[in-house]
């Protein structure tokens, strides 16, 4: 199977997405096909051999959508601005100079436009040789910004069409409301000239009218140009409501100005059955409501291009200490780059030379700035502040942390809740249902309710006219784009709409032990000197020297703490390690050894008389911590406390979790001994010891066998089984070395604290969506029977089909903006 994402062009409403959605799911061949529409995208799994892509794009194309699949076949674009051409020798010489290059496929060079455009295989050639080959050629060049992705293109067209639709609404409202007062002034007791009276000049009246509402007509011409054809294709659509209400108001006008015209019955009562201005007035009211909705829309991909804005356009390359400004797309791995105080930094990389501080906050919502120093990692868009660094590239475009998180927080947000079915589901008999129901409630005043033709049409155009499917459509991807968005400004990837609703369902948090609820390092403690012979400082000696050949995790904690203390330590003379038990070595002139109590017995070593030390050993013990024990010469001299510390916000973070019905576990390989005591420390009830990591799964695996939600926090390496099998997985990180492929919801600050941002970033986007589903649905349950008549049948007041159209417009605008409040998220 194929996996893909798919623009889809064209889609204005919930019913359009619907369409696509169940018609190109039901293909052979196709497994899945999810359409986003405020993303306007569809996540398309397909299998090749059974269906293309082409005849995929065709199927689209005949519901009268596009559908742009993604470029594929491995090759770099390359685009240009070139300078120092005069005449087509020079475009055709640089032509085929570039075309000549070993790995070039493409070379096409623009005279006119003074622009190139090159397709490459980068395993033989880089940017650089190409721009390097057009200046040996005579010719400058200067990297154009590449915004040929999918999320670049779709947002230029998105602002192209908030532009159209701004500039629709002059002429709409210009002409629609003298068309308003023209209409209905006479009727509010403002005089019109005897030249416009209906009662003096009624085809005057009318024909002002028709001339003011077709300006007006042609501004919203779209409504008919897609509405129409969506409704003859058997796939009616929202403008298809728009066109079928607004026209039927607008021809009934023409014909009652056709019968003044042609003195047909009582011309004066045709003039004041005349309803230009409804069509007028609804069409400029949808028209800015489109306006509104799609001004909002855009700015549910602000979190997107926030951070695709962290990345410089240009890059300081270091060759030979002599430095030249590159654009980024120019890097390459293996490139030196110099960072001066206040840039960011381009790429991923570690630092080659110097010392400063990197604020990382806007990748892992870390809010100090991180020390660096030479041999530490770098990512591409983080802040350096105040000193100069050198930095060795290492990742480049497409593969640097930075540009993976936005492909992640990209492809949330154009995946779906399974809440969102139901809307989906609705969506899809929506129109061709609103269309019977006002057909049957016109038809049914005009035959039965005895009403009058005006009457029963405005009952028509008004049901037409309030049905409102691009709220239900739009009620749950819009929170999801913001939501998700939001999360990756806090650190938090949540990388699926079902990971974002499933992570509000939780009853039971497991968590594993070591990196997770503590620091995942050893570290050493404390120190027990047994007998007075030896001075701390030196077994601290002794004790590195030993361990500085043995790469065991608890011998790497000692050494820490000797280089911690500036001690500089020999290499031994002799070195031994003896498995599961510990290590001999010879420093200077002295046997050392190192290792447990039961290798300590083998040779001789005892506690002594006063069992201070074996007090020592149990209080350590009681505390979690591992003992290491030291000899030379075959006499204890010292006992080495070595923990992994618990982080400091461990125990605040599980009594959240249990304040807010949550159920915390521990899931470990330690003993029992060690387990329970780190879970007393941290709050824990429930401890699961003992368990290898291929066998956490199996735990997972029971613990949902009871009934439970569960969602498993791992470090997303070793825990990888675990966190597939729980109903979420959370992974944590440590900054830009966070593991963002494990996880259903990656942490990329090493801190529990965004278990809870998650968790609560998660109901509160659960929470907007109830609501806008709550409003979407609201606008039509409550309105479609009042627009169509059903007050008036008690006595009470129709809907004129001008508020209907309000109402309707601000359906979408409102469900909208209550997914916008999400911008304004705070973390834990």
């Amino acid at each position: 199977m194929k996996k893909t994402l798919v623009q889809i062009n064209g889609m204005h409403c919930a019913a359009c997405s619907g369409r696509v959605e169940r018609v190109v799911g039901d293909m052979d061949g196709v497994e899945s096909a999810n359409v986003n529409l405020a993303t306007e995208t569809m996540d398309l799994t397909f299998d090749p051999e059974v269906v293309t892509a082409k005849t995929i794009g065709e199927r689209v194309k005949d519901l009268g959508f596009e559908a742009v699949f993604p470029v594929e076949g491995g090759l770099t674009n390359l685009n240009l601005a070139l300078g120092g051409m005069h005449c087509a020798a020079c475009s055709g010489r640089i032509e085929r100079v570039i075309g000549n290059l070993p790995g070039v496929d493409i070379a096409a060079v623009n005279l006119a436009a003074e622009t190139g455009s090159f397709s490459f295989d980068s395993t033989q050639i880089s940017r650089r040789d190409i721009r390097q080959a057009i200046t040996d050629a005579g010719f400058s060049s200067e990297v154009q910004s590449d915004t040929t992705t999918l999320f670049e293109s779709r947002r230029k067209k998105a602002e192209e069409r908030l532009a159209t639709q701004k500039r629709a609404l002059i002429p709409a409202f210009l002409f629609a409301l003298p068309l308003l007062i023209l209409s209905m002034g006479h009727m509010w007791g403002m005089p019109l000239p005897q030249f416009l009276d209906p009662m003096q000049s009624p085809l005057n009246f009318a024909l002002a009218q028709l001339l003011l509402t077709l300006p007006v007509v042609w501004s919203g011409r779209n409504f008919y140009l897609q509405g129409i054809p969506a409704l003859l294709r058997g796939g009616p659509n929202m403008d298809s409501l728009v066109a079928m209400g607004t026209g039927a108001a607008f021809l009934y006008s023409l014909w009652n100005t056709i019968a003044i015209a042609s003195s047909i019955g009582d011309v004066h009562m045709h003039a004041m059955d005349l309803y230009y201005e409804s069509a007028a007035v609804l069409i400029a009211m949808i028209s800015m409501g489109k306006y509104f909705e799609a001004h909002s829309k855009l700015k549910t991909s602000d979190a997107i291009r926030a951070l695709m804005q962290l990345t410089p356009d240009t890059a300081t390359l270091l060759v030979d200490g002599e430095q030249s400004s590159i654009a980024v797309e120019e890097v390459e791995a293996g490139d030196l780059l110099l960072i001066k105080p206040g840039e960011r930094i381009p790429v991923d990389g570690i630092v080659a030379d110097g010392k400063s501080s990197v604020d990382e906050s806007m990748l892992t919502g870390e809010p100090m700035p991180v020390g660096k120093n030479i041999g530490d990692t770098v990512a591409g868009g983080t802040l350096n502040t105040h000193g100069a660094l050198t930095m060795e590239v290492q990742r480049v475009g497409a593969d640097t942390v930075l540009a993976r998180i936005i492909k992640l927080v990209q492809e949330a947000q154009g995946s779906k809740a399974p809440i969102a079915n139901l809307a989906d589901t609705i969506s899809f008999y929506f129109v061709p249902t609103v269309m019977l129901i006002a057909l049957l409630a016109g038809l049914a005043w005009y035959f039965i309710g005895g009403a009058d033709f005006p009457f029963s049409l405005r009952i028509f155009v008004a049901v037409m006219v309030i049905a409102c499917p691009c709220a239900m459509g739009l009620a749950t991807p819009v929170a999801i784009m913001v939501g998700t968005g939001r999360g990756a400004q806090l650190g938090v990837l949540i990388k699926s709409g079902q990971a974002l609703q499933g992570a509000g369902d939780l009853d039971t948090v497991v968590f594993d032990k070591t990196g997770t609820l503590t620091h995942g390092r050893p570290e050493l403690a404390a120190i027990t000197m047994v007998r007075g012979t030896m001075a701390q400082t030196e077994a601290i000696y002794l004790a590195a020297a030993a361990e500085s050949q043995s790469e065991h995790p608890l011998a790497q904690a000692i050494i820490r703490y000797a280089k911690d203390k500036d001690l500089e330590y020999p290499t031994p003379k002799a070195f031994e390690t003896i498995p599961g038990k510990g290590i001999k070595a010879t420093i200077d002139y002295r046997e050392i050894l190192i290792g447990n109590w039961a290798f300590m017995q083998e040779h001789g070593c005892n506690f002594g008389e006063d069992g201070f030390a074996e007090e020592a050993v149990g209080h350590y013990e009681k505390q979690g911590a591992t003992v290491v024990y030291f000899a030379s010469e075959n006499k204890l001299n010292a006992l080495f406390a070595i923990a992994d510390e618990m982080r400091g916000e461990t125990p605040e973070v599980i009594a959240k979790l249990k304040t807010n019905g949550l159920t915390p576990v521990m899931l470990t390989g330690d003993s029992e001994v060690n387990a329970k005591v780190i879970a007393e420390r941290a709050g824990i009830d429930t401890v699961i010891a003992g368990v290898m990591p291929d066998r956490k799964a199996e735990e997972i695996t029971r613990l949902q066998a009871d009934g439970r939600k569960v969602a498993m926090v791992g470090d997303g390496i070793n825990d990888a089984p675990a966190l597939a099998q729980a109903d979420i997985g959370i992974a944590m990180g440590s900054g830009i070395d966070v593991a963002v492929e494990s996880g259903d919801v990656v942490l990329m600050k090493s801190d529990l604290h965004g278990i809870l941002t998650a968790l609560k970033l998660s109901r509160a986007t659960m929470t907007n969506i109830k609501e806008n589903l709550f409003w979407a649905f609201a606008f039509n349950v409550i309105g479609i029977p009042v627009a169509a008549g059903v007050l008036h049948i008690f006595g009470g007041p129709t809907l004129n089909p001008m508020i209907a159209g309000t109402a309707m417009a601000l359906s979408s605008v409102t469900v909208v903006s209550n997914s916008l409040r999400l911008r304004f998220f705070k973390s834990e």
